[in-house]
């Protein structure tokens, strides 16, 4: 299943093209056409990483690293 990143990399080619298209189009230059792509480009990478910027995941277990599956670890006594 894609993720939120995962569509924001084929967004950022597909937004590319779209604009330099609709803007060629409509008889813009091309120049202003690439700007405005760019710009819709930065504002998509934008909003990705600082309006809903990639955060670290939960651990997958709460215990604690002495509490594993083979049960507590016991320090050997030293008989004199």
């Amino acid at each position: 299943m894609s993720e939120y990143y995962d569509v924001i990399l084929g967004l950022i080619p597909l937004a590319f093209l779209g604009t330099i298209g609709g803007f060629s189009f409509t008889g813009f230059s091309l120049t202003t056409a690439v700007t405005a792509a760019g710009l819709v480009g930065i504002a998509l990478v934008g909003h990705a990483l600082f309006v809903n910027g990639p955060v670290d995941r939960a651990p997958a277990t709460t215990t604690s690293p002495a509490q594993n599956a083979s049960g507590p670890m016991n320090a050997p006594v030293d008989a004199e």
